[in-house]
């Protein structure tokens, strides 16, 4: 995998909080912290994707049967 080098304009309280992070040793460096942040985003919109589809289901919005019959129907 090759890294990818972008600048991003943040706040000062972004700043210090970056700065935080890494003063504690939570995070080894500046971009440490920003691949941090970004992981943790894309597992919440997983996590919110999974229970978006439990609510859909209690909802009966959801599809129930034979994974192959369903998709005979969609197509």
């Amino acid at each position: 995998m090759s890294n990818i080098t972008i600048s991003v304009p943040i706040t000062k309280e972004q700043e210090r909080f970056i700065k935080e992070r890494v003063k504690s040793g939570v995070s080894a460096n500046r971009a440490h912290v920003v691949r941090q942040a970004l992981n943790r985003l894309s597992e919440e919109e997983a996590v919110n994707a999974v229970l978006e589809a439990e609510q859909e289901i209690v909802e009966g919005k959801g599809l129930r049967g034979d994974l192959r019959e369903l998709l005979k129907k969609i197509r």
